[in-house]
Parts: structure tokens; C-alpha cells; sequence
């Protein structure tokens, strides 16, 4: 069927029962209404205060049905806010869960993909039991769990579709990871805003890709606008696919499948899809769907009124051309043949329907706000009787009746948690000399109940199964006698570990043929082949996004960053997406990708920094490591393929031609996470470092003990987490002095490492002199070894630095 009122083809009419056909199309339309009505009261929720923010599907209900249609079980979805259709069709979304979601329920019964946590329309399904353990994905319709981020939601599409590739070459993992993958038959569904294709990271991901050539299947959802600024500002072609173009495959070069469809055309979307499907399911090749016609009938957001820029001319067309309008017209102009009368609806079936729909999400919205306020009227009750008791032991302070009037009314008509504990909380400041048992009661309830709901909105940052990193012990290296390179030590381990964990994919730039620029993996793509062992583009953030991807797929992927400079390319994937994506889904979901790169001391403003206040502080979620030495480095990433957390682990970038004795338990020995070594006992002052500047403050060390300074030097090896058996603080007992040296700029690594020991660990208490820090210039590290040595720390600072401590002391 070409247009709405024209009559099927004679292979049209075999392929339809018109009785299944009829009743399809009528449940879609219903979910279509249903969706909607969501969208609608969705809105008015916020408007009228029951939720902080709403951002809806409307308009992109009929393509999302038509996707729907050909996502099977074991396929992925990487995607954006505007979703909501589609993840009802195809079943992980119900309508209590959405406005369970826009209430932020911290319950996950009610509101399964992020107990709260993420904004309305966020979604995503749950890939892991509750011990942290993997679900059987393959039996699941699975969806990677969204951001906010424009575009940020690409990247990690590749690592989902490109795990289908790699489990359908690697055979032998066909048994050991059939939870996975049927023998590489998913597809990866992206779907995509018109005005997100002009962020880095699309091109960046279509590009990936194409070279790939892995089972993509992206939906551009085309409205003509990304909130308040139209698609002529946004790209310089009129029409998305003629941008495209490029990438379209060909007969002599591979490429990319570009299709362009009406989105209000329900069955031509339906043929688009099947199409799609069996391009990129069976021939593995990425399709590009460009959806255009779309609508957004109530603009961006709650936040705006799309009435202040579209034109009164646009608003009418948007009414007219609205894809639910459209979707009904033809319903009710269609036709099997033109002797044959039966009709799919008339105007009162449908109208039946939409009076339905309306009155279910009605009803199901009601049921999520009663639910959302059922344990808040329970916590106000449990303070309420507290406090009455305070009121009739303490009659003269009326006061106390204001409060608990004011309990009531705040929890009337809108409750939060909020306003109940400040309400309590606020009432023990003015009886802070009073001293009663009812008094206790209501500490010991406040203590009790905010530790529970502190659980409800903090928990999951890291893993918490039985794999989790920290939880591993620490097995020692056991040396022979040969000396070798830092790299031989690496590129032995790392051989011995892709021997072990056949699962296990390193890649990155120059990772494959030449194994890497410092030669850490050597010869071993020749071994293992181009699978395992392979190089990119130079494509910082979709590498990570591939790694991500790759990982929530149950692979194990070392993805190499080839400079910790060049980190910053990545930082917000690996910041918005990577770090919070257990936080962000209270441990539904998991990628213990392994992020490796070099970096502190060498020469030139892009290849030695040592930019570690900005990652710790961006990458709370991510393990960050700092091993001195290989030796050190390949324990660490020995210890993480035996767990299941992501992790940055940043090699001394001029510590591969240093000699190192070679271990012969390659890949088992461990170094342990979250333990810092002390490795030169002391008891006149405690000197904290980490990464290269261990060698520096080694050498200090060693001239201070000829001026008979015993100082106690400490590598911490792990900034996130940091010292977790407190170490740091038992050695200020005995030196009574700190001394922190760090590479990276004042204030950054230096200050995160302060707040740790002298506030977290009490260490303020055990000192007789202030607590001093040694960093690097504020300015990058000028070229040269006379640029170095003047603007990152040396002996001399460092042995100049304690004798004035220890003058002053």
C-alpha cells in the first residue's frame, strides 16, 4: 500500500490476515493513544507541581511502533528521551512506571530503571540480578540505560552492535557467553534528535560505524528543531540523508544503508523497518533511518512553550500533520481492494479507544502518586507520634504545636521526604539543652531513617557483587632473575592474559600492528588475531563508547587511550555515561570496561600532563589507578579482569625502558585496589606521592637520610578508591608530619588528596606542623628536560621543602 485510501497489492493481500492485521494495527493505535495521554498528564503534573520536570515523546508515536516491530529479544537499544512509545511496544515500560519515574519514586519496584534516580522519560531495562550478576540477556529486550547528553548516547552503540560481530567470529565463545549472544544475530537500535546530528559525536559514531561495517540500526527522529533553533541553523544541507550521502554504500565501496521515510506513513515505516532489520541483521551493515514529517505538539520541555518561536503557520501545520491524526485518517480510509469494503475502524471505535486510553492512564497515574506518597505519609506518621510526644512533655514550648501543624500541611497536598526531616531535624536545634527520652527517640529516628534514605539516592556508585575489585586480595608477584624493559613486563602479561580470558578485546590507536606506540603489546595481534588485538581511528570517545558497549555485553574490553592528554576528547562519555551507570541505574546495569593510557612526567604540553584533579573529580563510578612502575600496572590489570568495575589505569609514560625483574605468575599475581605500599619506612616525616613522581621523591629521600631525616615515603597507587585500610593516617602517628607531592597542578590531585587523610581519616589530629603540598606549575610542562625540571617537582624541592619543615618543627 502506497498512500493512505490506495488499495493493497495482490503480494500485499497473500502476506495480511486481515483478521491479525486489523487487530495490529488497532493495539497500535491504542499504545499510540495511550502514549499520548502520557505525554499529555505528563505535562500537566509538572505544571500543576507534583513534578519537578517533563520531557515527552509526543509526536514520534507512529515510527517508534514500527521499530518496535522488528526489535527482537537479545537486541539492544542506545537511545534518547524521547522514547517512551517504543519502550512501551515492546513491553519494558508500563505507564506507572513512567509517572512513577516523573514523581522520582526511589522505590525500584515502582520505577525499575533507575529507582528514581535519572529524569522522566530516561530509560532503560535492567541487564543484572540484584547480587550484580549477569540476567540472560539473550532472552530479554534489552535497553543501555539513557542520558541526558546530546548525542552522548552514540558511542557506546557501537561497542552494542559491534559485540555481535565479535561473538559471531569468535566461535568459542559461542557456550561459555550464550546469555550474550545467539551466535551474533542482535542488532543494535540507536535513535537520535535532527538537531543531535550536529554534535561531534554522531559523525564521529557514523563514521566508526561504516569502518565497521557491524548491525546498527539509527533512527533520526526529524521534528525540524532542537528546542527553539531550526534545522537551517543546525546543518548546512536542507534534508539530513542528502548530508549523508557520503556514507552510502555502494557497489565498490562499503558504506552505510540510507533510508528516508514519512513518519506519519504507517505502513511505509513498517516496510522501512523490515527492511533495515534484514540488512543489519543479516548482512551486519549499519542503517541510517532518517524519519521526517515528525512533530512535537508540546514543544521541548516543560520548560518552554514552543508557541514563542515556531510560527503560527508551522503550529497549524504541526496540528495538521500530526503522525496520531494521520495514523487514524488512514485507519479510517482504508480499504482491503476496492470490491471488498472491510474496514480496520469507524469513527466511534476509535473514538471508544481514545476515551480509553485517556481514562487508563488517568487511572494508572493515580496509582503511582498514591504509591510515590504511601512510604512519605508513613515516614510523617512515624515523626508525627514522636513529636506529639515531645509536645505533651513539654507543654510551655508551644512552638513545638506550630511544627507539627506545619508537618501536616506540608505533606497535604505535594510530600517530600525533604520537608518532613527539616521539619524534625529543625526542631532538635532548639531543643539542644533539653534532655528526654523523647528527645532520643527523635535523634535516634533521624539517625536511623536518613541513613536508610541516604542508601535510597547514594548506593551503587561501585560494584557491589561478590567481582568487585576491592574486594580482590592481593597475590605477589614472583620474580625470576631477568631483568627486561617495563614494556616486556606488560607485553608478557598482557600476552598471558589474552591466553586466559578468551574474551578479553584490547584496541585503540596503533594497538594492533605495531602493539602499541610504546610496544606494551608487541606482536600480539599477529597471535590472536585482528579481533582481539586491533587498531581504531583516532576517535578518543568512540573508542570508549565501543568499550562501554562491548563490556554491558558481557565482553571484556582494554580500550587504550594513547596519551592521558587526550583523555579529555573522551571525558564527558566517560563521565556522563561510564562513571554514574551502575549509580545511575541502582546496580541494574554494569561495564567493567578497562580504560588504558600513559601519561606524568615526559616533555611537551601535550604528552606529560598529569591532569588527575579533573579526573578524579569527573570520574567518581571509575576506579583510577596509578601504578608506579609495569610491575605494578599489569597487577592492576590482572586484579580487574578478575572483577567486574571500570577503571582507568594511567602508566608512567618514561617507565617502559626502565629494567624491572619479570614475574613468572603473569597474569595471576594482583595488586591490590584501594592499598597504598609503603616502601620506605620512616619516623621524622610521612612524604605521600603516587605515579612518577615516586621515583623523584625516592631519590629525595635518599639524600635526606645522609642529612639523618628517616623519611616515611608512601606510594598511594590507587587515587580512586584511596586508602582504604587508612595507612596514610597510622604513619602520621609515628612522623607527625605530612608532605604530599603531586605533578598535577596546585590544588588538584594535592587538595582531593588532603580532604582525604586530614579529613576522612582524621589525620589533622596527629600533626605537629601544617600539612604541605608539592605540585607542578599552574601552566601545562614547557618541551625539554630544562621545561620539566622547572616546572614539575624535583629532588631539590622536595629535600628543600622538608628542611624547612623540619627547621620550623
Amino acid at each position: 500500500m502506497k498512500k493512505n485510501n490506495k488499495k493493497l497489492s495482490d503480494e500485499e493481500e497473500n502476506f495480511f490476515d486481515f483478521d491479525s492485521f486489523r487487530k495490529m494495527v488497532l493495539n497500535d493505535y491504542k499504545l499510540a493513544r495511550i502514549s499520548r495521554e502520557t505525554s499529555i498528564l505528563g505535562r500537566r503534573e509538572v505544571l500543576n507541581g507534583r513534578a519537578k520536570f517533563g520531557i515527552f515523546g509526543d509526536g514520534k508515536e507512529i515510527p517508534q511502533l514500527a521499530m518496535a516491530k522488528v526489535f527482537q529479544n537479545g537486541d539492544y537499544r542506545s537511545g534518547y528521551y524521547r522514547d517512551q512509545t517504543f519502550m512501551m511496544a515492546i513491553g519494558v515500560l508500563t505507564v506507572k512506571n513512567f509517572f512513577s519515574q516523573l514523581y522520582a519514586h526511589s522505590d525500584l519496584e515502582a520505577e525499575p530503571v533507575s529507582s528514581g534516580r535519572m529524569m522522566t522519560a530516561h530509560f532503560g531495562t535492567r541487564f543484572l540480578n540484584e547480587d550484580g550478576n549477569w540476567k540472560n540477556l539473550i532472552k530479554k529486550k534489552n535497553s543501555s540505560a539513557d542520558i541526558s547528553s546530546t548525542a552522548a548516547q552514540m558511542p557506546k552503540l557501537l561497542g552494542l552492535a559491534q559485540a555481535s560481530k565479535v561473538y559471531k567470529k569468535l566461535k568459542n565463545l559461542k557456550e561459555t557467553h550464550k546469555i550474550f549472544s545467539h551466535n551474533g544475530n542482535e542488532v543494535a537500535f540507536g535513535t537520535i534528535g535532527n538537531a543531535g546530528i550536529s554534535e561531534g559525536l554522531f559523525w564521529e559514531t557514523l563514521n566508526a560505524a561504516s569502518v565497521l561495517q557491524i548491525p546498527i540500526i539509527l533512527s533520526i527522529w526529524d521534528d525540524e528543531y532542537g528546542i527553539s533553533v531550526p534545522n537551517k541553523y543546525q546543518f548546512s544541507k536542507k534534508n539530513i540523508s542528502d548530508l549523508l550521502s557520503g556514507f552510502h554504500r555502494n557497489k565498490k565501496e562499503k558504506g552505510i544503508e540510507i533510508i528516508r521515510v514519512n513518519g506519519s506513513n504507517y505502513i511505509d515505516l513498517t516496510k522501512t523497518y523490515v527492511t533495515a532489520d534484514k540488512i543489519a541483521r543479516y548482512e551486519h551493515v549499519p542503517v541510517v533511518i532518517h524519519v521526517t514529517n515528525l512533530t512535537q505538539p508540546q514543544g521541548h520541555s516543560t520548560s518552554s512553550s514552543h508557541e514563542r518561536y515556531k510560527s503560527k503557520e508551522r503550529l497549524e501545520w504541526e496540528v495538521n500533520n500530526d503522525g496520531i491524526k494521520k495514523f487514524r485518517d488512514w485507519i479510517l480510509n482504508f480499504r482491503i481492494n476496492e470490491k471488498d469494503c472491510c474496514k480496520i475502524a469507524n469513527v466511534s471505535f476509535l473514538d471508544q479507544i481514545d476515551g480509553e486510553a485517556k481514562k487508563y492512564v488517568e487511572n494508572e497515574k493515580e496509582k503511582a502518586w498514591k504509591a510515590f506518597q504511601k512510604p512519605i505519609i508513613k515516614i510523617k506518621n512515624e515523626v508525627a507520634s514522636i513529636l506529639y510526644k515531645i509536645q505533651n512533655t513539654y507543654k510551655e514550648k508551644k512552638w513545638i504545636q506550630k511544627y507539627i501543624q506545619e508537618l501536616h500541611n506540608t505533606t497535604k497536598n505535594y510530600p517530600t521526604k525533604k520537608s518532613i526531616f527539616r521539619i524534625a531535624r529543625k526542631i532538635l536545634y532548639f531543643l539542644k539543652e533539653v534532655k528526654s527520652d523523647q528527645k532520643d527517640s527523635l535523634i535516634k529516628w533521624i539517625r536511623k531513617k536518613y541513613h536508610e534514605e541516604q542508601e535510597n539516592y547514594s548506593s551503587h556508585l561501585y560494584s557491589i557483587s561478590e567481582k568487585a575489585s576491592m574486594k580482590k586480595t592481593e597475590v605477589f608477584p614472583i620474580y625470576t632473575n631477568l631483568e627486561v624493559d617495563g614494556r616486556i613486563v606488560l607485553r608478557e602479561n598482557f600476552d598471558k592474559l589474552l591466553e586466559i580470558h578468551p574474551d578479553l578485546l584490547i584496541f585503540g590507536e596503533d594497538v594492533g600492528k605495531i602493539g602499541d606506540v610504546n610496544q606494551g603489546l608487541e606482536g600480539l595481534q599477529k597471535k590472536y588475531g585482528k579481533i582481539r588485538v586491533c587498531d581504531t581511528g583516532i576517535r578518543e570517545s568512540t573508542i570508549i563508547g565501543q568499550g562501554i558497549g562491548l563490556a554491558m555485553r558481557g565482553l571484556r574490553p582494554i580500550v587504550e587511550i594513547q596519551y592521558i592528554d587526550y583523555i579529555l576528547y573522551a571525558l564527558q562519555i566517560m563521565s556522563d555515561d561510564l562513571a554514574c551507570l551502575q549509580y545511575r541505574t541502582k546496580g541494574g546495569q554494569k561495564a567493567p570496561v578497562i580504560i588504558r593510557t600513559r601519561g606524568h612526567r615526559l616533555e611537551g604540553i601535550w604528552h606529560s600532563g598529569s591532569p588527575m584533579g579533573g579526573m578524579i573529580n569527573y570520574l567518581r563510578g571509575i576506579l583510577v589507578l596509578v601504578p608506579r612502575n609495569m610491575v605494578k600496572a599489569a597487577g592492576f590489570y590482572n586484579t580487574l579482569l578478575s572483577g567486574d568495575d571500570p577503571a582507568l589505569v594511567v602508566e608512567c609514560l618514561n617507565g617502559y625502558r626502565i629494567k624491572e625483574k619479570l614475574p613468572n605468575n603473569l597474569g595471576l599475581f594482583r595488586t591490590p585496589i584501594g592499598v597504598v605500599e609503603k616502601t620506605r619506612k620512616g619516623k621524622d616525616i610521612t612524604m605521600v606521592t603516587y605515579g612518577s613522581t615516586w621515583r623523584i621523591v625516592s631519590e629525595a629521600a635518599e639524600e635526606l637520610y645522609k642529612m639523618n631525616i628517616n623519611s616515611e615515603v608512601i606510594d598511594i597507587q590507587s587515587l580512586i578508591p584511596f586508602d582504604l585500610q587508612k595507612d596514610i593516617v597510622k604513619s602520621l602517628q609515628k612522623t607527625n608530619r605530612l608532605l604530599i607531592i603531586d605533578e598535577d597542578v596546585p590544588g588538584g590531585a594535592s587538595a582531593y588528596i588532603l580532604q582525604k587523610i586530614l579529613e576522612e581519616q582524621n589525620g589533622y589530629y596527629y600533626l605537629d606542623s601544617p600539612p604541605v603540598t608539592i605540585t607542578a606549575k599552574e601552566h601545562r610542562p614547557p618541551y625539554g628536560s630544562d621545561g620539566d625540571y622547572f616546572s614539575k617537582p624535583s629532588v631539590e624541592n622536595i629535600v628543600e621543602k622538608v628542611l624547612e619543615i623540619m627547621h620550623d618543627s
